[in-house]
């Protein structure tokens, strides 16, 4: 794996990152797995190429390089590897949502941090 969506995604799903692809990597599941989540976004590790054009695209901060992901969040590494092969995805989805400030990119950042400590 690459590059891994963890949960600051989590109910934001802002697809800047789907945008910027080139290969189409980035998901949402639509499938009835409980282990993977419906309300974030996904990147496929066999369809990502590893350009890292998705990491500064993210206005959540959502994104990181595998070797990168916060010790609280390591889990999602095999939450993304869990899209590949699925055929229950919304491939290239598109959502219109606002940008968000720095201080709700913090907010979300520290919501999620203490759920995972």
């Amino acid at each position: 794996m690459t590059w891994v969506i963890g949960p600051l995604c989590i109910d934001k799903m802002d697809t800047a990152c789907v945008e910027v692809c080139p290969v189409d990597c980035i998901h949402r599941y639509t499938g009835n797995d409980p282990d993977i989540p419906k309300n974030q976004l996904l990147i496929d590790p066999a369809e990502c190429i590893d350009c890292a054009a998705c990491e500064p695209a993210c206005p959540w901060q959502a994104i990181y390089q595998d070797t990168e992901v916060p010790e609280e969040f390591k889990e999602f590494v095999q939450v993304n590897a869990r899209i590949t092969e699925q055929t229950e995805i919304e491939r290239t989805p598109k959502y219109d949502t606002p940008k968000p400030t720095p201080q709700e990119v913090a907010e979300n950042r520290e919501k999620w941090l203490a759920k995972y400590r």
